[in-house]
């Protein structure tokens, strides 16, 4: 089971600062968080999700102890 945590706005809409998930495979993972959170699905598309720190293709196996960060664009100086 993977951990899935949220940052900043996609905390927000997903409701929680993390979860653990089955989901399969990081393609897998983001369907179902659009359609399990519509608010969350409306900003996925634009966070930079990485699994154990870096940026994998979604076709990427989640094993049982990957993390998954969900961060969305964040702006500041």
């Amino acid at each position: 089971m993977a951990l899935v945590r949220y940052f900043a706005a996609a905390e927000e809409a997903a409701g929680r600062t993390q979860e653990v998930r089955s989901d399969p495979t990081l393609g897998d993972l983001r369907a179902a968080l659009a359609t399990e959170r519509p608010g969350l699905g409306g900003i996925l598309p634009k966070c930079a999700v990485l699994v154990d720190g870096s940026r994998v293709e979604d076709d990427t196996v989640l094993t049982d102890d990957a993390v998954v960060d969900v961060l969305p664009p964040f702006a500041g100086g």
